[in-house]
């Protein structure tokens, strides 16, 4: 059987090589090439056609959430495998809901990762245990949440997206213009009509409601 054709895309330089160390001595496993940054990912995918993208989600000028949207975008057949050090809930979310196939941490075992690429190649989930737990508990609390939210204005929108991008309080008032306690109002209201006691909940309850958009994460 022919050997799955890989792209990996990291900005990290010990981590990327590192990964494609131990994937080249994998025997049904070929790395095509490496990409530093987003741009250059949806260059190579483009020009290699790869059966699977690694791709972090971190990264300069487009992150591995956008890539993906641009993959499914491009209705290209390559699987996508997130191999990063993030186990955040609204990445997460965002990853999965922009087309990823698979979710794995980067401490992960080599094997671990070799059978994620296998798996995603094959058009199967494949989600790293802490991932999938996660995945789990939103959707059970996505399921005893009354799908129901008092419509957001548009000044919390643009603090609930800012939010998302990891904005501190200080950091959403400066680039809105207001003060830190002016965004703190805003964010409890936004707590309130969207039935959810954090921050990382109002995030994940937004991109489940289409009010952030996942790639601008």
């Amino acid at each position: 059987m022919a050997n799955i054709r890989v792209i990996l895309a990291d900005d990290h330089a010990v981590c990327r090589e590192g990964i494609h160390s131990f994937l080249d001595e994998v025997e049904d496993i070929e790395v095509l090439a490496e990409a530093v940054d987003g741009e250059t990912a949806k260059e190579l995918i483009t020009a290699h056609l790869p059966d699977v993208a690694i791709l972090d989600i971190r990264m300069p000028y487009f992150s591995g959430i956008e890539v993906t949207k641009w993959i499914r975008e491009q209705s290209l057949r390559t699987a996508i495998l997130i191999l990063t050090a993030f186990d955040d809930d609204p990445l997460i979310m965002a990853a999965v809901q922009a087309g990823a196939n698979g979710y794995i941490l980067k401490n992960a075992d080599a094997d671990d990762i070799a059978n994620a690429v296998r798996t995603v190649h094959h058009k199967q989930s494949a989600l790293d245990p802490i991932i999938a737990q996660k995945l789990m508990a939103q959707m059970a609390r996505a399921t005893q949440t009354n799908t129901f939210v008092e419509q957001l204005s548009e000044r919390e929108l643009e603090v609930l997206e800012l939010a998302a991008g990891g904005l501190t309080n200080r950091g959403i008032g400066h680039d809105l213009g207001i003060s830190d306690r002016t965004v703190q109002g805003h964010l409890g209201n936004i707590y309130a009509k969207l039935q959810v006691n954090s921050r990382t909940e109002a995030v994940t309850k937004g991109i489940q409601l289409g009010l952030i958009n996942p790639g601008d994460i």
